[in-house]
């Protein structure tokens, strides 16, 4: 699965230009099961933002599955792409998505009524597991700024994912990439599109930086691992694939 977060789209054709190098990128690879927008798809929650999108996502010949964040707008995006609240089936996985967003706040929570509607979904599993998708990280940061606007009361989604077969929960909202645990299940925090928050700054300081990554999620061999692929950059080398691991396994043992 491909996750691009945080593209921050305004009416501004220009806003899209990062976007549109980041579905270039997912275009010429090999196809995922599904492509996963992890929230604030737009800067100030604008129609036109999302009919923008909208437009930029036509080509996309899989699964999409977009998720609310503290910047959008609940009636805009439902009239793009219908209730935030969703469940997908792709390559025999199930990918579930959360609305975390809270009206007027840019820290998230996620309603009793969503955990019980949670619960009832994770009762039958998939065949290949499962990935939740929410904004909001329910998980510490080690930036200061960022962390006063995570996932409140996490233990209670915590309640709801022990045991279930969620490979993986996959957040955005941080703007800097970063990896934990709930609950015992992997939670991958995606890097942004728009900027990155630098969470190692000088002492004292706070501060964003150019740069853009979106994400690859693979479920493999019974785990999940999550990829930040930075977009930008000069090859190092490009081989043809298929020749270069035949030469490899000639030459590694096992």
């Amino acid at each position: 699965m491909a996750v691009l977060s945080d593209t921050h789209l305004t009416a501004d054709p220009g806003s899209a230009a990062t976007l549109r190098e980041a579905l270039a990128r997912v275009a010429a690879a090999e196809p995922p099961d599904a492509l996963l927008l992890a929230g604030d798809l737009a800067a100030d929650g604008e129609p036109e933002a999302y009919r923008q999108l909208s437009a930029l996502l036509e080509p996309v010949a899989v699964p999409v599955v977009p998720v609310m964040g503290n910047h959008d707008e609940l009636a805009a995006f439902t009239a793009a792409f219908g209730t935030p609240d969703r469940v997908v089936r792709t390559g025999g996985a199930r990918v579930v998505a959360l609305d975390s967003t809270i009206p007027g706040h840019h820290h998230g929570r996620v309603d009793p009524e969503q955990l019980e509607w949670l619960a009832a979904e994770l009762a039958t599993p998939a065949p290949n597991g499962t990935v939740l998708v929410l904004h909001h990280p329910p998980l510490p940061s080690p930036v200061p700024s960022v962390d006063l606007l995570r996932l409140r009361e996490p233990e209670k989604l915590a309640e709801v994912v022990a045991g279930s077969d969620i490979r993986m929960i996959v957040c955005g909202h941080a703007h800097h990439a970063g990896a934990g645990t709930l609950a015992g299940i992997p939670v991958w925090v995606a890097p942004a599109l728009v900027y990155q928050v630098d969470p190692f700054p000088p002492a004292g300081r706070l501060r964003g930086v150019s740069g853009a990554a979106l994400s690859r999620i693979d479920l493999l061999d019974g785990t999940a691992v999550a990829t930040a692929v930075p977009l930008g950059g000069e090859p190092v080398y490009d081989v043809d694939a298929t020749e270069r691991v035949a030469w490899m396994r000639e030459r590694i043992p096992g």
